[in-house]
């Protein structure tokens, strides 16, 4: 088991839970992994428990387990990789492909085939260590560059800004719709939806999100949107423009169904991240271009002026 000997929790805003400093200003591992990786501690020399209160000063000493990820299968799945070394991999994911193994989804995910990539490019001897570490989320219908981690220690840095929210994503979107406002800042709290688990809405209570937009062409009944997304909320952008009043294109949760575009897709892509890397002090910016389904409807609405 490794350890971070004597590390200090100087960045402590306030007196807080070990758990919560470990997942939130860490951003060392998520609640869930805390509790699947078995992590111990140790707060100024004595044992103690996750859910111990924790304040500035206090020395720490973690450990935990960091066998293979569970339920994971390697996978020869081609990838599209933007870039590539031996901590990090930055992927143009596509369309219905899901990202980590679930319900339902146990084959075929992202996670599977970054598995399967890291035993093939012979970096580590066996699966024992091997973490192709999800460091955020796409939905599976929505596509574009996306980035994972290959080691504990990278995911904790890429995850962390993340959290501190020193990464800039730009996402592209096709909407229902024109928005009255070209440029807006959209800002709720998001809650997941009592009337239908799987959906999320504005609500007046919940987790806050801010999303800024531009819109950079319309058509009669349908804007390009570009969007560039504050906090990381769960279907965050698919929420704010369904509650802007224009939910995106294709959306079979948010959106509307308009008969000349039955099944056009998730009219969603994530168009580029600025991010550092480990072991490097400039920021990257990592791009993707449009997918073949967004071509095909913008130049369906060219011709249409739809």
């Amino acid at each position: 088991m490794p350890s971070l000997n004597h590390t200090v929790a100087e960045n402590i805003p306030c007196v807080m839970r070990l758990d919560l400093y470990i997942a939130g200003t860490m951003g060392l591992f998520s609640r869930s992994q805390i509790k699947a990786r078995e992590l111990k501690a140790k707060v100024n020399g004595k044992e103690a428990k996750i859910s111990c209160i924790v304040k500035k000063g206090d020395l720490l000493e973690l450990d935990w387990n960091e066998t293979g990820p569970v339920n994971i299968v390697p996978e020869d799945i081609p990838l599209d990789i933007i870039f590539e070394n031996e901590r990090v991999a930055v992927i143009n994911k596509p369309q219905g492909m899901v990202v980590h193994p679930g319900a339902g989804n146990t084959h075929g995910t992202v996670a599977n085939a970054l598995y399967y990539r890291r035993l093939q490019k012979g970096i580590c001897e066996n699966a024992n260590g091997l973490r192709p570490g999800v460091v955020h989320r796409l939905d599976k219908d929505t596509s574009g560059v996306m980035i994972a981690a290959y080691d504990d220690e990278a995911l904790a840095l890429l995850s962390s800004q993340f959290k501190s929210r020193k990464t800039k994503k730009i996402y592209y979107a096709i909407v229902s719709g024109i928005p009255e406002e070209k440029k807006g800042r959209i800002e709720t709290f998001i809650a997941r939806d009592p009337g239908n688990r799987k959906r999320f809405i504005a609500a007046a209570q919940g987790k806050i999100a801010v999303t800024l937009y531009t819109v950079v062409k319309t058509w009669q009944k349908y804007s390009l949107v570009k969007l560039m997304p504050k906090t990381g909320r769960t279907h965050q952008i698919r929420v704010h423009l369904r509650y802007l009043g224009h939910p995106v294109a294709g959306d079979p949760l948010y959106g509307y169904v308009d008969t000349r575009f039955p099944v056009p897709g998730l009219m969603l892509h994530a168009k580029s991240l600025a991010i550092t890397l480990p072991d490097e002090d400039e920021e990257r910016i990592f791009k993707t271009p449009l997918p073949q389904r967004f071509i095909k409807m913008i130049r369906f609405l060219n011709g249409k002026n739809a």
